[in-house]
């Protein structure tokens, strides 16, 4: 999501390469359960959401290394003090700050870092994670801690950067915070009170361009109307910040576990026990980690709490100079529309065009294809030059939102020591890692960074329990309708 239109972006990835990690075993006693007693573990979507099939003609696979050196499934009894279920950017993120303290931590993950929303999105690094408007979070929760969440939104943006920085991540970086775009004449009035909001929130500049003077800035399709750039965000590659940031934590230490994915939680004496198909590992605080790939069983304490949403995102072949000159779309900008159901989209430094959109709501062969279709006649649509440029990638993946539109980093309810962070509203490539620095900061008992208190708040549970995705079609088409009005 950036500002308050959320960009629901899609997730996912396979696995990384990795080194060997440290790894530090104890006995678990004998009353602990057997690891094959797995409970069926209980999510929203069909079997083939969670499998290699949506990523299958992912873009970003190509930058993931050919001989990945993988650590070997959990197996046995372990023990760390903190556990996290989630390799991607929150779980890692986490796992980097408690490693720094020197917690002993250890990272489970089903398949591998860069298997969900860190390795399928669109790279777009920008504020934005809630889905309200500022007047409704000042409503809703108070001015005060609305210039809480609106500070942590900025910080979050920073912590990317401190990150790339500070682990000397190449991550492909491009534009220069991220351009808003009307998506119909009737769009354009609300330009300039989107700026004005931003400039409310963080005290900086708009710059509006009118429809006629587009072009000019190399912004030229006869389905936008008009744009305003707002200075603070980048975009990114994906895969490279993951790959990155599982590097950067296997050297702090933490003990990275890929293809172990935990079937139940439980309590023992105090501690949490988390069961794998051959092993199980036992730890005295538990983070998850798993946004839209989240379990309503793994913990059953969070079920009905999220709800995944289903976002796509296909990519081009490579553009030659005379196509981008014939569209007349030469920006290095991050753009995001002004639709409820808006479209996601950039050049990347390849010259490829990237281009996301939400609204399928399943996850089946047939679902998928129309759901290519449909994006590729948004994609012809909006840039007419290009309609016989070829797609030559396309995927989906889930992102997540909660009940209260708003980002949840705080304590599970229910249960003694577990945090989660999830939420981010299609805005996970900024919000995750700042979101996994801020459940370091609740293990550790410190506040390093700006935490509102509208973030540790327990989602509410939705009202349609483990049917709530049926509410999904008829959102969409309600939002799909205003996007046409």
């Amino acid at each position: 999501m950036v500002g308050r239109q959320a960009a629901i972006k899609a997730d996912g990835g396979r696995q990384p390469a990795q080194t060997k990690d440290k790894t530090h075993t104890a006995a678990i006693n004998h009353a602990d359960p057997s690891p094959q007693r797995g409970a069926q573990v209980t999510r929203l979507y069909e079997p083939l959401a969670y499998t290699d099939r949506p990523i299958q003609d992912r873009y970003w696979s190509r930058f993931l290394p050919q001989d990945p050196d993988q650590p070997p499934p959990l197996t046995g009894h372990q023990q760390a003090e903190v556990a996290i279920i989630g390799a991607g950017y929150t779980g890692l993120s986490a796992a980097i700050q408690l490693a720094d303290a020197g917690v002993d931590v250890a990272v489970l993950d089903a398949n591998g870092p860069g298997w969900g929303a860190s390795g399928r999105n669109g790279g777009l690094v920008s504020v934005g994670s809630a889905k309200l408007e500022d007047a409704r979070i000042r409503q809703t929760y108070g001015a005060a801690d609305a210039q809480v969440f609106f500070d942590a939104e900025r910080a979050a943006v920073s912590l990317v950067e401190t990150y790339i920085d500070r682990f000397d991540l190449d991550v492909d970086r491009h534009s220069r915070g991220y351009t808003y775009l009307a998506h119909s004449p009737a769009a354009v009035g609300d330009l300039h009170a989107y700026g004005r909001e931003y400039s409310d929130r963080y005290g900086l500049d708009y710059e509006y361009i009118p429809k006629a003077e587009m072009p000019a800035h190399g912004l030229n399709s006869p389905d936008l109307h008009g744009a305003v750039t707002l200075p603070i965000g980048f975009a990114l590659n994906p895969m490279k910040f993951v790959l990155g940031l599982t590097g950067a934590a296997r050297r702090a230490g933490a003990r990275l576990v890929h293809n172990s994915p935990v079937s139940r939680v439980e309590q023992h004496d105090g501690q949490h026990l988390l069961v794998t198909p051959n092993g199980s590992l036992r730890a005295k605080t538990l983070l998850i980690c798993t946004n839209g790939y989240s379990a309503d069983t793994v913990p059953s304490a969070l079920a009905a709490r999220y709800l995944p949403v289903q976002s796509n995102i296909l990519v081009t072949r490579t553009l030659r100079e005379a196509e981008l000159a014939a569209q007349g779309w030469t920006s290095d900008q991050m753009c995001v529309d002004s639709r409820r159901l808006l479209h996601y989209f950039r050049l990347l430094p390849d010259r490829r065009m990237l281009f996301g959109l939400r609204g399928s709501v399943r996850v089946n062969e047939r679902s998928m294809r129309a759901t290519e279709a449909r994006a590729r006649a948004d994609f012809d649509r909006m840039f007419p030059a290009w309609r016989d440029v070829e797609t030559e990638y396309f995927w989906s993946g889930l992102i997540c939102l909660t009940r209260s539109l708003v980002p949840f980093v705080g304590p599970i309810p229910g249960l003694a020591q577990a945090y989660a962070g999830l939420g981010f509203h299609g805005s996970g490539v900024t919000m995750a890692p700042y979101a996994g620095a801020l459940l370091a900061d609740l293990v550790l008992g410190r506040q390093a960074r700006p935490h509102p208190d509208l973030m540790k708040r327990a989602p509410k549970r939705f009202e349609l329990g483990r049917w709530r995705r049926g509410a999904l079609p008829l959102a969409f088409a309600y939002y799909g309708l205003r996007d046409r009005m």
